[in-house]
Parts: C-alpha cells; structure tokens; sequence
C-alpha cells in the first residue's frame, strides 16, 4: 500500500536531521516518500543546509503555524493519498511486547498494516497511544473516540474544509482533529500498543507561551464541543482536555 510521510518542521534543522529522518531511514522507509514541510524561504535553505539529501525527498514551503500547516498539507497532496504525519523530533517507535517496551524496527510494516486496518473499519484516521508507558498501554485497537495524537498519526486524504482544526484550537489542534474526524465517521482508530519516544515541548515548533496557547485551546474546545471535550487540569496547573469517549447527539 502506497503512502508519503509529511514531516511538519519549525526552526528544528537540528532536531529533524538528528532524530525523525535517522528514524525513518532505520524504520526501511524509502527516502522518496519523505517531505518535510518548512514555513519560508529562509528556513527552506537552512534545511537545506542542514540535511542529508539521501535522507528525504522533498522540502516544501507551505505555511507559519502548526495549524495552517497541517491544513496545506492536506491540500498539498491529492484526495485520496495515504499519509503518515510525523513530527521533526521523534526518536523511535515502541510496542508494547508482554510488559515492555521493545522499538518497532520495520515502520514501514506498521504504517503499512495502520492502514490497511483503517480501510477495513470503514475509517479515515489512525493513531498510536499518546502516552509512552507500558502499564497504560493494551494490545488493543480501539475505534470509539480516543485521542489521537499529532506527534505521529496516519490518515486517508479529503479535501473537506470540516475536518480542518480552528486556529483558536493551536497547541491542541490535535484534540480538535481527533474530535473531526470522529464526528465525520463515526469513529478514528487507535494502535494502543504502539507509541514513541521524543520530547514534548522541545524548543522551536510552537515557540514558548504554551500555557496561554493551551488556555485559549481549552476554552476553545469545551465550548465548541461541550458534550465531547471536558477541561481538565494538571498538578501543575496547565489546561488539559479530556474526551467523552462514547458521546451522545
């Protein structure tokens, strides 16, 4: 089954050609199916410099901003192609082998088999559990609404402006997709053995006043979805979301 992986990346040259193209290129995936999607002329030649050219296929110029991004993404590439998003920092997939943690060394196997099972549920997008943590994880596949994280997740492409996350969801624009897409078929897919290792919140990306960005997200999202998305909190007080997994309409 054909597929690309889109990599959106923000002033992370260093990161992206230490961390995700290494793992993509240790997971068997053919350099030709690789783009990495970067915000500007300017960083488009820093990548450059940066790169290893036998490492990826493409560099775009798309868009500022992870929202926007992921939305020309979309646009980029025709209706109906399969892709694999992936951030510019991951280090490795994992699977959940008895009670641990063993790395995923084919990608191009899993991504391969994501979609294949999305095809046989009838769905549009699949995940991996958002959490890297072998008590919490289950050899399991779910397909009620679940959390699918941006950090690596896979979909079948269309062109509907109302599966596209609102800016006013940025820094959690994943939540809002995960909501979309479940509204739109009734369900998103979910490897809840499978997740990765990489570090959140790492410099560049989103920049760094993210707990403003995750305020306004959260209000954002609990009043637009009051019956699907609930605010939570963690101890150290930045706004969460947590998701009514089987909602009512």
């Amino acid at each position: 089954m054909n597929y690309i992986v889109a990599i959106p990346s923000y002033n992370r040259s260093d990161e992206i050609t230490k961390k995700t193209l290494p793992t993509l290129k240790a997971g068997k995936i053919n350099k030709d199916k690789i783009y990495v999607f970067v915000a500007n002329k300017e960083e488009e030649k820093k990548y450059r410099e940066k790169m290893d050219k036998s490492t990826y296929n493409k560099i775009v110029v798309g868009k500022k901003g992870i929202v926007q991004q992921r939305k020309f993404i979309s646009q980029y590439f025709p209706v109906g192609t399969h892709i694999v998003s992936m951030d510019d920092d991951v280090r490795s997939l994992v699977k959940l082998s008895g009670d641990k943690l063993t790395k995923v060394s084919n990608l191009d196997s899993l991504f391969k088999q994501a979609f294949k099972l999305l095809k046989n549920k009838g769905l549009y997008l699949w995940g991996v559990y958002p959490v890297k943590n072998a008590k919490f994880m289950k050899n399991k596949i779910t397909t009620n609404l679940k959390f699918i994280i941006g950090v690596i997740h896979g979909y079948i492409n269309r062109h509907d402006n109302k599966l596209y996350p609102n800016l006013k969801s940025t820094s959690k624009e994943d939540i809002e997709q995960s909501i979309l897409f479940y509204l739109k078929d009734k369900g998103v897919l979910r490897l809840n053995n499978i997740s990765f290792t990489t570090n959140f919140n790492a410099p560049g990306g989103l920049g760094t006043d993210r707990f403003q960005m995750n305020k306004k997200a959260q209000e954002y999202l609990v009043k637009k979805y009051p019956n699907i998305a609930k605010p939570k909190f963690r101890k150290d007080g930045t706004p969460e979301i947590t998701l009514t997994q089987n909602p009512k309409f």
